[in-house]
């Protein structure tokens, strides 16, 4: 496995998109609701090239396998603080540790350039919370009602934090 850093999505937007629609299909909570649309995949991906946004992938024999997003804060009394985003793997791709990867990832890159706390949100009972719960990050709490699901009904979101 290889995690390579994205500054340009001009030549993987077609491959991260198909993850993109893959997972929200299969019904992953990341701010998408199925069926989604190419050309709103391809749109997204290309809003994530920012100077706000490190985003990594993780590339198995040369295919992407997963993503993940660190949101920088650039607000002045929160700069030492990011949120992760968007960790998402492949479902030819489960279950083989990668999404762990690229958290530990992630977190060791926050720590490089100075941030000492990680937070993030997923929905309620989704087998993230285990990743999450099991490499450090703690519950904040809930919100009920946060995110609408493909069935028309409103899910709870748990919020995580870290510090690193």
């Amino acid at each position: 496995m290889e995690i390579v850093e994205i500054r340009n999505v001009d030549e993987c937007t077609d491959e991260l998109s198909d993850l993109l629609i893959k997972v929200v299909d299969e019904g992953a909570s990341i701010g998408f609701l199925p069926p989604l649309k190419k050309q709103v995949a391809d749109d997204f991906w290309k809003s994530c090239v920012s100077p706000d946004i490190m985003f990594w992938v993780a590339k198995i024999d040369g295919a992407i396998a997963a993503t993940i997003q660190l949101h920088l804060c650039k607000k002045t009394n929160g700069t030492h603080r990011a949120e992760v985003a968007k960790l998402m793997t492949h479902p030819a791709f489960r279950q083989k540790g990668i999404g762990r990867k690229l958290l530990l990832h992630a977190e060791q890159r926050a720590k490089d350039i100075g941030l000492s706390l990680l937070v993030l949100d997923t929905r309620e009972g989704d087998p993230s919370n285990l990743l999450y719960q099991s490499c450090g990050f703690q519950v904040a709490g809930r919100i009920p009602f946060f995110a609408k699901n493909d069935k028309g009904g409103l899910d709870t979101t748990v919020l995580y934090y870290k510090t690193i």
